[in-house]
């Protein structure tokens, strides 16, 4: 049986481990080039908060609304963290807030015109002050950022945004299996029974399950057509 002194080491290392993923996790979407898209049903959804899941463009400007919500919530964790964050805690958000930044950036750049409106955030129901409040909300929105990108597989048509999916969910599963380890140390939560089926497969849900979750941290939820 390990000894505290064993697990503290254990923790410690665990940190270093976890920001060294994260780090390298970046740079596989960072260097992608915009896509170039055309269509028809995201003309009637520019600039307005609906979601239009007629086409690939509906997924694609999901991604934008989570990615939006996710980057305002690291950002204000950031700006004033929970006093009680252990040791390198702190920096494995900065990193995942550096990663889901560059995720907001690279879709904002892809969409261009195209992109609807993103409805400010309410997340009243987050105790900020509070380590345990923010690591079950931050892996919250990690698991459903995996699950919508499992999901939205299926229903692409644009190869290049399969590519992208692709590269973006391992991304996303790094931060949640990081977080989960945060929350539950040496357990086997960052690959919990929640989230991984009997097949070892990650969960996978619809586009509108996925605005159903988001929704809660939002002023207003997106209407949604197409589905």
């Amino acid at each position: 049986m390990a000894t505290s002194s064993e697990n503290r080491d254990y923790a410690n290392a665990s940190v270093t481990t976890r920001r060294e993923f994260l780090r390298r996790a970046a740079i596989g979407v960072g260097l992608l080039a915009p896509v170039a898209f055309s269509g028809c049903h995201v003309l009637g959804a520019i600039g307005q908060n609906k979601l239009d899941f007629g086409d690939d463009f509906g997924l694609l400007n999901l991604a934008l609304v989570l990615e939006t919500t996710e980057t305002r919530f690291y950002e204000k964790v950031i700006s004033s963290p929970p006093r009680d964050l252990k040791p390198g805690e702190l920096e494995i958000l900065r990193d995942i807030k550096a990663n889901e930044r560059q995720h907001l950036r690279f879709f904002k750049r892809a969409l261009g015109p195209l992109r609807v409106k993103v409805p400010d955030s309410n997340f009243s129901s987050i105790d900020f002050t509070s380590r345990q409040s923010v690591l079950v909300a931050a892996r919250n929105f990690e698991d459903n950022g995996v699950a919508t990108l499992n999901g939205a597989g299926r229903r692409v048509s644009l190869p290049e945004f399969l590519t992208i999916a692709g590269k973006l969910v391992s991304v996303e599963g790094r931060h949640t299996a990081s977080l989960r380890d945060m929350l539950n140390p040496l357990s086997r939560d960052f690959a919990g029974d929640d989230v991984v089926d009997t097949e070892g497969m990650d969960r996978a849900i619809t586009p509108d399950q996925s605005v159903a979750f988001i929704s809660r941290f939002l002023v207003k939820p997106p209407r949604i057509t197409g589905l």
